[in-house]
């Protein structure tokens, strides 16, 4: 893989040796491109640091991950790197990352720091960050006789589901249950909607065999009834073709969507619908900038992740990437955020306080087959949803 030198300004010597004082960073950036927010940090990073290079290796998603872990168990490590943090506790469990020096102060939102805590230690720092809400297509809602207001409730979006199955030739609902990360994703965001909890942050205890899950396993179930044919054979993101050519009435996704759907499209968005027993909340999802351990610049590197994480930096990266935003701008001083602007952004910020993060453990495959096993058990219709939530937590158990 090709690294990109992104030093700007930068003395150039006679010859090949650089100065004594000189120090080359080594910045896995996985995704594949480099966001101009970022790149901008960098830059100033570099200026500010004389003789420090950061050498930045833009590296795809599909094999980013176990580059990282596999030159830091080669003792190799890069200095600093952008992963998704599901791969925290993988990493801070073989010793390979160091703790990160997140600013008490700071005023992330609510939750946010827990996709990062692993038994009350923070592993990274948290840099992108998703929720997840409702999308409506009310070309069809209406088409079946309704009006297209948002269900507040389990119930009301099975019945309007329902209705749209009876009066149309579309599906009332789009449901995930591939064999495929999201489709965890996915249930995930009707059981925190439902007051339920995997992992507790602080504890490291298994909270998934519980009357909460229990209501979401059956719930999704129920979908399947007034879902596209086969889910087990979709993951969430091919339902986005199928909300685009009117087959489903709605589906659940983050605000990636909202310029992935066609324009003419009638569409409302709304916060995932309560359960019997809790509020309307939604999966927590980061990716962070975590510090590699024995590279010789930690220090450097935590200064470097504190600024790319923290204040403007970390707004430019936010709205100009269009994510849920990760702190509170209001509260840093900044006047009209552009996620207070409109009516879609409140919603994807409002379901943060009742939300819960994506869990954290060592074998993420593991707890991914936890999750698959049970979702697809019941979508075939192969146990009882008693049986398979209890074999869920004896799985996760084993995963922990």
């Amino acid at each position: 893989m090709k690294l990109m030198n992104l030093t700007l300004g930068a003395v150039l010597l006679s010859g090949t040796a650089m100065s004594a004082q000189a120090e080359e960073m080594h910045f896995i950036m996985c995704g594949g491109e480099v966001r101009p927010a970022d790149q901008a940090v960098i830059e100033e990073f570099e200026a500010d640091h004389e003789g420090v290079t950061v050498n930045l290796e833009a590296v795809p998603w599909g094999t980013c991950q176990d580059k990282s872990l596999t030159l830091a168990a080669a003792g190799d490590p890069p200095s600093i790197a952008y992963m998704g943090s599901r791969t925290l506790s993988q990493l801070a469990k073989n010793d390979m990352i160091v703790e990160a020096r997140i600013d008490p102060e700071a005023p992330y939102q609510p939750g946010v720091l827990n996709t990062v805590t692993i038994e009350g230690v923070q592993w990274g720092y948290p840099h992108a960050f998703s929720t997840k809400a409702l999308y409506l297509n009310c070309d069809v809602i209406e088409e079946s006789g309704q009006d297209c207001v948002a269900p507040a409730t389990w119930d009301e979006m099975y019945a309007m589901a329902e209705t749209v199955v009876e009066n149309t030739d579309s599906a009332g609902v789009g449901l995930a249950g591939k064999d495929f990360d999201n489709t965890m994703h996915q249930f995930l965001n009707y059981l925190y909607s439902n007051g339920g909890t995997v992992i507790d942050s602080d504890t490291g205890e298994n909270m998934l065999d519980s009357q909460q899950t229990r209501e979401a396993l059956e719930f999704y179930g129920r979908l399947a009834s007034v879902s596209q044919e086969g889910p087990t054979a979709w993951e969430r993101d091919q339902l986005t073709e199928l909300f685009n050519d009117g087959q489903i009435a709605m589906y659940v996704a983050g605000p990636d969507r909202l310029n992935q759907h066609n324009d003419d499209i009638n569409q409302l968005v709304a916060p995932v619908p309560a359960g019997p027993s809790g509020e309307s909340g939604s999966i927590l999802i980061t990716d962070s900038i975590v510090v590699f351990k024995g590279s010789g610049h930690e220090d450097l590197a935590h200064d470097l992740a504190q600024r790319i994480t923290s204040g403007d930096s970390q707004y430019d990266l936010d709205s100009s990437w269009g994510l849920t935003p990760i702190l509170d701008y209001e509260a840093l001083g900044m006047e009209d955020p552009y996620y207070t602007q409109g009516d879609v952004w409140p919603v994807f910020v409002g379901g943060i306080a009742k939300g819960g993060p994506e869990p954290l453990v060592e074998d993420f495959k593991s707890l991914q087959s936890v999750f698959t096993n049970m979702i697809q058990g019941i979508l075939l219709e192969d146990d009882t949803v008693d049986n398979l939530v209890t074999i869920a937590g004896e799985e996760l158990d084993d995963a922990l």
